[in-house]
């Protein structure tokens, strides 16, 4: 099996379920649920952080990445979580510097709530459809004024970025990757693993 390569970036506080959410999707998704227990996810997951250390979430958990900026292989598909993190994460230039230079040869870039402003201050969002926590879409309005701000979606897919709301909406994000690189049939079967909901719909989307 070619395993595909997940890279979920990590700092300082970051909100737990934006990463733990699709790792846990990620790490449990089968190509065939009947082999569970004989067979490995298609995906290798990865937690990156700028440095080789623990990184300290919301709530402050510790958490140790499996690979520091300076030791990771390209990804195929990279996750950039929020959190108030963020707020600094986005005038961190090494931060920018690794997202913008593994987004040149990453199948999908793709975000979970706030992590969406990174994305934008690394310009990979200019002029595309993107979303955020509803608690930031003003903000995302005013940082990035060439994204079109799409605050009805929970997922917002524009080509090979996908973008979504908050804290649990990491979850519908990553049965979405799950579902374009594996098909539908094996993200809902990892949903149903998870009892989660499989999200059909954007009714899950907190409208202000």
């Amino acid at each position: 099996m070619n395993r595909k390569t997940i890279g979920i970036v990590l700092f300082d506080d970051v909100e737990v379920l934006d990463f733990c959410g699709p790792f846990e999707v990620f790490s449990v998704a089968r190509v065939d649920e009947s082999h569970r227990r004989e067979d490995a996810s298609p995906f290798e997951v990865l937690l990156v952080a700028e440095n080789a250390g623990p990184v300290r979430t919301s709530g402050n958990m510790q958490v140790l990445p499996h690979v520091s900026f300076d030791d990771c292989p390209q990804l195929d598909i990279i996750v950039v979580p929020g959190g108030w993190g963020t707020r600094i994460e986005i005038d961190n230039q090494i931060m920018l510097s690794f997202v913008r230079c593994q987004a040149k040869r990453a199948a999908l870039v793709t975000s979970v709530c706030t992590g969406s402003l990174v994305l934008g201050k690394a310009g990979l969002l200019d002029g595309l459809r993107a979303t955020t926590h509803w608690q930031a879409l003003d903000l995302m309005t005013e940082l990035l004024p060439t994204v079109e701000v799409d605050r009805g979606r929970h997922v917002v897919e524009d080509g090979s970025v996908l973008t979504s709301a908050g804290i649990s909406a990491g979850i519908d994000l990553a049965l979405r990757v799950v579902a374009r690189e594996c098909g539908e049939g094996v993200a809902r079967a990892t949903a149903r693993y998870m009892e989660y909901p499989y999200p059909d719909s954007d009714d899950r989307r907190i409208h202000l």
